[in-house]
C-alpha cells in the first residue's frame, strides 16, 4: 500500500492518502478544502487514480475538500448515512470499502459526533476525532455523547491487536501517529480509567466552540459547499 500523511497548519487536520500500488487507485481521507490542489498535485505526481473519498464524520473545525474532489476527479464519496445527506456511498459498521486490492473496513465509533466513523486498512486506523494520540475528540455537540464514545473506543477500537496504528484525524502537540497498545496504557483520560469516570471529566472540561462552528457544519453537511446565509427581505 502507498501511504502518505498530509496536514493542514492553519486547522491542525491530519488528511490521509491511500492507493493501491498495483491499480493505481486512490483515497483520501478527509480532506481540507484549502488543501484540494496541494493534494490532487500529489496523486498526479505520484501516478494515481483518486476514486474514493472517506470522511470521517462531519467536521466542525474545517471544510471538506470532498465535494470539490467528486467535482474534479469523479471520486465517490463515502460516510455515514447519519452525516451529509450528500455522500455517494453511506456505510455501517462491517462494510468493506474496496481500493484496488486493498480492503478498507469501516468501523463506526460515534461519540464525538453520532456520525463518527473509523477506517481500518493495512494495519493502519483512522480514527477520526475519536481516538486522539493521548487525547480524545469532544463531546459537547453535534450530538455528542462520552458514554457512547467512551464504549466506541474501549469497544471496537482498543479491542484491535496492540501494534496496529493509530492515525487520527488532529494533532495539537506535534505528534504523527500512535498505536493502539499506546493508547491503552498511557492516554490519559482513558488508561486504568472507569466508563463513569471518563463521563465526569468530559462533561466537565469547559472549553470555547470551534471557530467555525457556524459554517463548517453546514458547508460539510453539503461536502464543503459552503451555504450562503439566506437575503433579508426589504
Amino acid at each position: 500500500m502507498l501511504f502518505r500523511q498530509l496536514f493542514d497548519a492553519e486547522t491542525s487536520t491530519y488528511t490521509y492518502l491511500l492507493a493501491d500500488e498495483a491499480t493505481r487507485e486512490a483515497a483520501l481521507i478527509d480532506p481540507v478544502l484549502e488543501q484540494v490542489e496541494r493534494d490532487l498535485k500529489l496523486v498526479s505526481e505520484l501516478g494515481l487514480k483518486l476514486v474514493l473519498v472517506l470522511e470521517t464524520h462531519v467536521h466542525a473545525d474545517h471544510i471538506t475538500g470532498a465535494g470539490v474532489l467528486r467535482e474534479k476527479t469523479g471520486a465517490t464519496v463515502v460516510a455515514s448515512g447519519q452525516g451529509a445527506p450528500c455522500v455517494d456511498r453511506k456505510v455501517v459498521h462491517g462494510d468493506v470499502v474496496r481500493l484496488g486490492g486493498l480492503e478498507v473496513k469501516v468501523l463506526e465509533t460515534p461519540g464525538h459526533t453520532d456520525d463518527s466513523l473509523s477506517f481500518l486498512c493495512e494495519g493502519r486506523l483512522f480514527t477520526g476525532d475519536a481516538l486522539l494520540i493521548r487525547a480524545t475528540g469532544r463531546t459537547d455537540f453535534q450530538n455528542g455523547d462520552p458514554g457512547q464514545l467512551y464504549d466506541s473506543i474501549t469497544g471496537h477500537l482498543f479491542t484491535l491487536p496492540d501494534e496496529t496504528g493509530v492515525y487520527p484525524g488532529h494533532d495539537y502537540a506535534g505528534h504523527a501517529m500512535s498505536t493502539i497498545g499506546e493508547e491503552k496504557r498511557h492516554n490519559p483520560r482513558l488508561a486504568g480509567k472507569s466508563r463513569d469516570a471518563f463521563i465526569t471529566f468530559m462533561k466537565n472540561r469547559q472549553i470555547p466552540p470551534p471557530k467555525r462552528l457556524d459554517v463548517a457544519v453546514p458547508a460539510n453537511r453539503a461536502c464543503g459547499r459552503v451555504v450562503e446565509p439566506p437575503q433579508a427581505q426589504a
